[in-house]
């Protein structure tokens, strides 16, 4: 186990001394996409799905609950740290930030929302379309504020972060059949994800964007919630759901071969947290994790957002035990191991 964490160590240190060594050749990080990535958009909407109050943020610097579903941080935060830029990515429409703190970073993504726009209806949230539409608004300001020269070359050298895509099976396909199971197989409706998937990357594209992420699903069976309620199968994780995850997954990397040969300029890369978070699962001693079937929060089991609440006497004293913060999300521990492997395999590419 000391020996993992000193890999570690020894990794983060190597990508600071390179980030410092060759500069920033990344002036901003640019998010787009759902709750493991939202720092706060939700805060500012007609929606339950928030997280802006305690036990949330308790790890945060300040103990603060900005509206990131963890714990502390999130994977996009310590990317940023990463590439040597600042250890948080704000929220957009977090009226605390302005301009000058969004020009090298910032976050769109809302909780709850997913390719298709049936699934953020669900928990009335930030579709993907409209996410874009405030990121045509920040280009504006952001041109404003740099000059038209500069704002164009950080749009340009920016690195552009998609993760998105649980909700849709999750909080939609499988929650909703007569819904759109009623219209699509799984396969079906994946094909129909991968279509919006690839629309929206070329909409980036189109609005100068060259460097982008596109990140994967996790093994969404074995997520807290799908366990506790897969009674028949002894709360073990629901492996059809893997299954999805994976073929789904597939399909994402294939639509990034496709598009860096369509897309002359582009560097696309798949990030895919999969492999990674399914060993913390099935190895949590490794990283000195001793629960991955449930979260930190409450029971662990059912509880996320207003139900994870401060009031709740189940809570555990020590979140860095844990693979899961709440039925649904990660702590911030599992945040940093999953975005220093990122950052170690793939991402490595834009320092």
């Amino acid at each position: 186990m000391a020996y993992m964490y000193i890999k570690w160590f020894l990794l983060t240190l190597f990508l600071l001394i390179l980030v410092a060594r060759t500069g920033a050749k990344v002036p901003a990080i640019i998010v787009f996409g759902d709750s493991s990535v939202d720092a706060g958009n939700n805060n500012q909407i007609p929606t339950i799905a928030r997280s802006n109050f305690g036990p949330y943020g308790r790890d945060f610097s300040g103990r603060k609950a900005t509206g990131r579903f963890s714990n502390g941080r999130i994977a996009t935060d310590f990317v940023s740290e990463a590439f040597g830029l600042k250890p948080t990515i704000p929220a957009y429409l977090d009226p605390a930030y302005n301009i000058s703190d969004f020009a090298t970073g910032v976050t769109f993504a809302s909780a709850g929302t997913g390719y298709d726009n049936a699934t953020s209806s669900v928990l009335s949230v930030i579709p993907l379309w409209k996410e874009l539409v405030y990121y045509k608004d920040y280009q504006n300001r952001l041109r404003a504020y740099l000059g038209e020269t500069k704002a164009n070359q950080v749009i340009s050298d920016a690195l552009y972060m998609i993760s998105i895509g649980t909700n849709d099976f999750l909080e939609n396909y499988y929650t909703f059949p007569a819904g759109r199971q009623s219209r699509f197989t799984v396969t079906q409706y994946e094909d129909f994800l991968i279509g919006i998937a690839g629309n929206f990357i070329k909409e980036l594209y189109g609005l100068g964007a060259r460097k982008i992420s596109l990140g994967g699903l996790p093994p969404m069976g074995c997520l807290p919630l799908e366990r506790a309620t897969n009674i028949a199968g002894g709360n073990q994780c629901v492996e059809s759901y893997n299954n999805v995850a994976l073929e789904f997954n597939g399909k994402l990397k294939k639509l990034s071969i496709t598009l860096n040969k369509d897309l002359s300029g582009i560097k696309l890369v798949f990030s895919n947290p999969y492999y990674i978070f399914t060993y913390l699962i099935r190895k949590p001693s490794a990283f000195g994790f001793d629960v991955t079937s449930m979260g930190c929060c409450a029971t662990g089991m059912f509880e996320m957002g207003y139900a994870c609440n401060q009031n709740n006497l189940f809570t555990c004293t020590d979140a860095d035990k844990y693979v899961f913060w709440d039925a649904f999300h990660p702590t911030q521990k599992t945040n940093s191991i999953i975005s220093n492997y990122l950052v170690k395999t793939v991402l490595a590419g834009f320092l």
